[in-house]
């Protein structure tokens, strides 16, 4: 279990780290450049290298080690969040981890989520579905955490979504992508509809291009998650799905981030392409959060 452990940190940062060059971007599906990219110029994210991630896995990796080191909290993961974004080390946060953040620099208050339903506090519930047994618990932590940016149900929904997508494929479950749909329909019915058309797509054979005129690729929940099923659904192949994800435009870090968390929850750090794990940003920062979190939620007391 520590390979997928490893492998769904990994991978999560892999498949940020390829859609950051292409974040708000239209879908390019003629030229399917493989590998990490540099964003154009002029792109919120041009100051990056290729093979660095945007603030999705900063946001994962931040909650990951407090939760390694036993130190989370809500309070604690605000007050840590809101001192990177005055140091100005968040990159191109969603626009409500944005107001969240300056709402707390200028208020000091501990409850400063923006009622929002963009997808930028999904990422974070990555490691409460590794660090939790329990469906429940994963669901109440996520819930808790995410309000620190994003008090919108839908926001919530689709974090717990992802969350439990994780929980179940990193234990072996092969119904995972089932299960996390039905949590879907449970906290948020839009969300649980939208979640089930893009699975019903997927499995028509439709079109990729076809397939986002239907579903979106935006920055709402309503459109991520659906679309990361959808392409987790249609593609089996990990470089193929990545590299795929990387190009469906919009909020393509965000959804390529699902697909990598998936990938290697499922399957592990060794099924995750070589060149991609080589050229990655904090590669070995990223295994020693995920062997710590693994020892700290398997070792008995």
């Amino acid at each position: 279990m520590l390979d997928q452990f490893k492998g769904c940190l990994l991978g999560a940062a892999i498949g940020d780290a390829l859609g950051m060059a292409r974040e708000s971007t239209p879908p390019d599906f003629q030229r399917l450049h493989e590998g990490y990219r540099r964003a154009w110029r002029g792109h919120p994210n041009a100051g990056l290298k290729p093979g660095q991630f945007t603030d999705d896995t900063q946001m994962m990796l931040l909650v990951a080690g407090m939760l390694a080191d036993g130190t989370y909290s809500e309070s604690a993961y605000a007050a840590a969040l809101a001192r990177m974004y005055m140091n100005e080390e968040l990159r191109f946060p969603d626009g409500a981890v944005d107001a969240a953040c300056r709402h707390l620099l200028l208020s000091g208050e501990k409850s400063v989520g923006v009622a929002s339903n963009t997808a930028g506090c999904i990422s974070i519930a990555i490691p409460f579905a590794l660090a939790y047994a329990e469906p429940v618990d994963v669901t109440e932590r996520v819930v808790q955490a995410c309000s620190v940016t994003h008090t919108h149900p839908a926001a919530h929904a689709g974090a717990v979504t992802v969350g439990m997508l994780v929980h179940y494929a990193v234990r072996g479950r092969s119904d995972a992508l089932t299960l996390a749909g039905k949590h879907a329909g449970l906290e948020d019915v839009t969300l649980g509809n939208k979640i089930r058309d893009a699975v019903r797509l997927a499995n028509e054979g439709i079109s990729l291009e076809s397939a986002l005129s239907v579903i979106g690729n935006d920055v709402t929940v309503y459109q991520t998650v659906p679309l990361a099923f959808f392409l987790i659904h249609r593609i089996r192949d990990a470089s193929a799905l990545l590299n795929t994800a990387a190009h469906v435009g919009g909020n393509t870090d965000t959804i390529a981030l699902i697909c990598g968390a998936y990938i290697g929850a499922v399957y592990g750090k060794t099924a995750l392409p070589g060149d991609l794990l080589e050229g990655l940003e904090c590669r070995s920062e990223i295994e020693s959060v995920a062997a710590r979190l693994y020892e700290r939620c398997t070792t008995k007391p």
